[in-house]
């Protein structure tokens, strides 16, 4: 799908430009950066690390909300292709204890950004001095959460609404300015793979706020698995039907269902798939119902526990993408 404003946007230009503004807001500090996984913290380490190299150390925090197989490609493409200092932590535990006995969407996005901070405030004290906290922040995060002049509150955002207020950084947020689409040129242009460029928009939280309720590590490992089956469903067809994003959601409920002549009280599956130039605003996408079906049939016959798979047709305005 051709993004309006392509041809005229200069990505090289911006990336010459961010370096030396990184450069000099950093000086002869120590940056860190949190991989979430996704292009907007990727860009923003890639060129954090052009601009002063092994003084960033990046650390992905596995707060296991992740999608099925991220934390190894992380590894692999910012250790291994890139060779950029990265920490992997496991904070499973962590967070799900955190989290235990919270369904209130705000309250689970504040805490999984506090408790993401102060897991890099005790791991940047064991680096030795780090002064700046490197954030993958575009334009559409900031008006969504108010920051912006003329916001009006939708909701709290990840790398907006969830910093604690002594953070123990100065932030550095090199995409802050950027929509989506502006990101992933800028991506290309530093070399990052496709399959990271290319890659939908995943919110910071993860999957606890496509897990609407209290987040069980149950809960997650379902939503997880029928994710991987709506993604591997619409890959194919992504680029020609222009989707924006398109993923699984687990609402706080169940349904009665019937198998092999048993009746069954299992878990409900949302499917979502948007279009959107710029995350602002979007349409629900029409997706052809041979492949709503093939993902209807594989959910409930792969994942344990779903007995049914709906789509929803809303568009934002009045709804949000994201559930919560």
């Amino acid at each position: 799908m051709k993004t309006v404003g392509a041809e005229t946007f200069d990505a090289a230009g911006f990336i010459q430009r961010a370096v030396a503004e990184i450069a000099e807001q950093i000086g002869h500090g120590r940056a860190v950066c949190g991989l979430s996984g996704g292009i907007d913290s990727a860009v923003s380490a890639v060129l954090v690390h052009r601009a002063i190299g092994d003084r960033l150390t990046c650390i992905f925090v596995d707060h296991g909300m992740m999608r099925q197989g991220e934390p190894a490609e992380v590894e692999r493409v910012f250790r291994e292709q890139h060779n950029i200092n990265l920490v992997m932590v496991d904070a499973v535990d962590r967070f799900l204890g955190r989290l235990k006995g919270v369904a209130d969407p705000e309250r689970k996005r504040k805490i999984i950004g506090e408790e993401f901070i102060r897991v890099f405030e005790e791991e940047a004290a064991k680096l030795g001095p780090i002064e700046f906290l490197v954030q993958g922040t575009i334009y559409p995060d900031i008006l969504e959460s108010a920051q912006g002049h003329q916001g009006v509150k939708v909701k709290s955002h990840h790398n907006v609404g969830g910093l604690p207020e002594h953070v123990g950084f100065s932030l550095v947020e090199p995409v802050k300015g950027l929509y989506k689409w502006q990101v992933r040129l800028v991506g290309e242009a530093l070399g990052l793979p496709k399959s990271l460029t290319r890659r939908q928009p995943f919110p910071g939280p993860g999957l606890g706020v496509r897990c609407i309720g209290e987040i069980t590590r149950e809960k997650l490992d379902t939503l997880r698995a029928a994710d991987a089956i709506v993604r591997q469903e619409m890959d194919p067809i992504a680029d020609e039907l222009g989707l924006f994003q398109y993923f699984a959601v687990l609402p706080d409920l169940k349904s009665v269902g019937v198998a092999d002549g048993e009746r069954t009280y299992s878990h409900l599956v949302a499917v979502r798939a948007v279009l959107s130039p710029d995350a602002v605003s979007a349409k629900w996408a029409r997706i052809p119902f041979d492949v709503l079906e093939r993902i209807s049939a594989r959910i409930t016959a792969e994942v344990p526990g779903v007995n049914r798979v709906v789509y929803d047709i809303t568009s934002k305005p009045p709804a949000t993408i994201e559930w919560e």
